[in-house]
């Protein structure tokens, strides 16, 4: 095993952990994190002109905001449920379309409403 193979087994063991311990406040927390960081990733990619790992990055963005829409508890959330079900959806289509075009603006604009969501978001308290 080289160094780099174990190193990422060691990060994935360390992200599992994180996970197993996580409360669900913080899960929503780390998806988001994870969703803006891949966006970041693409947006990278898209300037490089690698299509391969941009659409990777955008496709697992949509994957992690998908996530998120099967996470939102309409019972209980009223329509602050329902405003992020229709924001979140909104977000998935602007990647989509972000994808297609290869606009990095498109993936401005979803990085920056993911921003806001992850700032209302790290307001709350953990145990509301």
């Amino acid at each position: 095993m080289n160094g780099a193979t174990a190193l990422k087994q060691y990060q994935q063991v360390g992200v599992h952990g994180a996970i197993m311990d996580a409360t669900p406040h913080r899960l929503i927390q780390m998806l988001l994190d994870g969703a803006l960081t891949r966006i970041l990733s693409a947006k990278g990619h898209m300037k490089q002109n690698n299509i391969a790992k941009k659409g990777e990055q955008i496709g697992n963005a949509i994957s992690i905001i998908e996530s998120l829409k099967a996470s939102l508890d309409f019972k209980h959330g009223g329509e602050i449920s329902k405003n992020l079900d229709a924001l979140y959806e909104y977000i998935g289509h602007i990647l989509l379309k972000a994808n297609t075009e290869n606009n990095p603006e498109l993936l401005d604009e979803a990085g920056k409403l993911l921003s806001q969501v992850k700032m209302g978001w790290d307001a709350i308290e953990p145990q509301s």
